[in-house]
């Protein structure tokens, strides 16, 4: 009898971590507004799951920049029950973050969790929460404007000041620039409306236009991009996705990476029961620098060969 309970023992801890593995999740994603970076994220959170072997039955919901709408997703949300959030970007997460306790949630893109009040630690978040931020080093994203545009005296920032992430990443600009010796000239618009008007208020300001990682302007990039091509004021990006649009270059995480990275904490919380309040929140490890050649033509510049012998992708 008891070499019969101690077979049967085995059995049921060999079964236990594909029965495990076998439930099907359901994950709850909030996202305030679709744009490739953004996407990219969520993509490559979903695959990366799906590649650890979990098997994830995801709700998708897109805020479209709406801040009401965000509101009552997270409303939403809570009567999903999921077994996990996924809150891509400040806006989305600190909705989630304020209505649901009693659920983990994982946020990305965020740029500072602390300021954004969804963290009591980076090193120890407390509570339901922990996730991945991607704060821009805004100190190389000067040194690589200047590096291409030598001589640079005036850079123009596009952003949407009601985006908290926005703020805290012109903030740093302005340290940064300041120290560079370079004015600053911002734009702001409120809307992804407002982006082209923003952009052409720039135009004989500046020798240069850069985009932190906003919401809004990317979200309408095309319309900055047409009013720097037309007045050849080379553009700058703070995410990489945005080069393949059109910008000259960007220094900076690759978001579908992010995602997957932000799957791994997930999978920790999901697999193996690990506390998201007790999980460091985490940044991404590498940087990439993206280029494009055709974009710099068009906006009047010549890339340096120091740029291009060091970049991870060039666009022609």
């Amino acid at each position: 009898m008891r070499r019969l309970l101690l077979v049967i023992l085995a059995a049921l801890l060999w079964a236990a971590p594909c029965l495990a593995q076998d439930k099907v999740r359901h994950v709850s994603v909030t996202q305030i507004v679709e744009h490739p970076s953004l996407d990219a994220m969520r993509l490559g959170f979903l695959d990366r799951l799906k590649a650890l072997g979990l098997k994830v039955e995801p709700s998708v919901h897109i805020a479209q920049g709406n801040m009401a709408t965000n509101v009552q997703i997270a409303s939403q949300v809570q009567g999903e029950n999921p077994d996990l959030i996924l809150a891509i970007t400040t806006p989305s997460a600190q909705a989630v973050v304020q209505k649901i306790k009693d659920k983990p949630i994982v946020f990305t893109g965020v740029t500072d969790p602390l300021a954004a009040g969804l963290v009591k630690s980076l090193s120890a978040p407390g509570g339901n929460v922990t996730g991945m931020t991607d704060m821009s080093p805004m100190d190389r994203h000067v040194a690589l404007i200047k590096e291409c545009v030598p001589g640079i005296k005036r850079l123009g920032v596009l952003y949407n000041a009601g985006e908290p992430n926005s703020v805290v990443l012109v903030n740093l600009l302005k340290d940064e620039c300041a120290k560079a010796g370079v004015a600053l000239e911002e734009a702001t618009a409120a809307n992804s409306a407002a982006v082209y008007q923003a952009a052409k208020s720039l135009v004989g300001r500046v020798d240069a236009v850069y985009v932190p990682v906003d919401n809004t302007v990317v979200s309408a990039l095309e319309g900055a991009i047409k009013v720097c091509e037309q007045n050849r004021l080379p553009f700058f990006s703070g995410d990489t996705d945005s080069v393949a649009r059109g910008t000259v270059a960007a220094l900076a995480v690759d978001y579908r990476k992010m995602g997957e990275q932000t799957a791994d904490m997930a999978a920790a919380i999901l697999k193996d029961g690990k506390k998201p309040g007790e999980m460091p929140v985490e940044t991404i490890r590498d940087l990439a620098l993206h280029v494009n050649k055709g974009a710099a033509a068009r906006m009047g510049l010549t890339l340096p060969e120091s740029v291009l012998k060091r970049a991870d992708k060039i666009i022609p």
